[in-house]
């Protein structure tokens, strides 16, 4: 790919630093990472005018740069999405990648290559874990109704439990990876891109099954993407 320059978008404010290492850990030599938040800039009231969760409707779990955790509106957080994305393919990035493994739909780029997570990670897992029993953790309660439409690739429905990235001890997340075992997983996707590899193996130790760790995979395709 002739283009060097990746641009990451977080629907939380930019960078991450939680996430960072593991994009460096797999990105190639000479690429350049621009970053970018769909809360960059903006204070506590006003990402809760603008991006507020709604009672009742689908939310989304991000992280603030002072280390705080949001939920937000996932209605809301689409009609932000697309106005950064046309920024960040205005400075020139050759691929940008979406730090959310949320469900959207209509989201587009003239040029560059627009790598969603929601449209990557549910095919590959289907053909990964076929007709074995998957166990997915997601961040919120509430998560476990409304993510679960993006499984339906699977020949068996997936089981949930919920632990966030963010605000819960890792005991917290073995508990719910354990939980998960005894109700027949046989593998576990950590269906959030703020989990890291401290996560991923804390849990994989625990539950004695393999853990998918959602971000690393996504590194690891955009690396491919971006080799010289």
């Amino acid at each position: 790919m002739s283009g060097r320059t990746l641009g990451t978008l977080t629907i939380g404010q930019a960078p991450r630093s939680d996430i960072a290492p593991i994009l460096q850990q797999h990105m190639p030599g000479g690429v350049a990472i621009v970053d970018r938040g769909l809360l960059d800039g903006l204070s506590h009231d006003e990402i809760r005018s603008r991006y507020g969760a709604e009672g009742g409707k689908p939310v989304l779990l991000t992280r603030l740069l002072d280390g705080r955790s949001v939920q937000l509106s996932a209605r809301k957080v689409r009609d932000g999405i697309q106005a950064k994305l046309s920024a960040l393919e205005a400075d020139g990035c050759a691929a940008i990648l979406l730090l959310c493994t949320g469900q959207f739909h209509g989201l587009r780029c003239e040029r560059a290559w627009l790598l969603e997570p929601d449209r990557i990670i549910p095919p590959a897992i289907a053909g990964l874990i076929q007709d074995r029993q998957l166990g997915v953790i997601v961040p919120l309660p509430s998560q476990m109704k409304t993510e679960s439409g993006k499984w339906t690739l699977l020949p068996r429905m997936p089981i949930f439990a919920a632990a966030s990235p963010y605000d819960d001890p890792l005991e917290t997340l073995g508990s719910a990876g354990l939980s998960l075992k005894q109700r027949g997983a046989q593998a576990l996707l950590l269906d959030c891109i703020g989990f890291t590899e401290d996560h991923r193996r804390a849990l994989a130790n625990e539950a004695g099954l393999p853990v998918i760790l959602s971000n690393a995979v996504m590194a690891r395709l955009v690396a491919e993407l971006l080799a010289a």
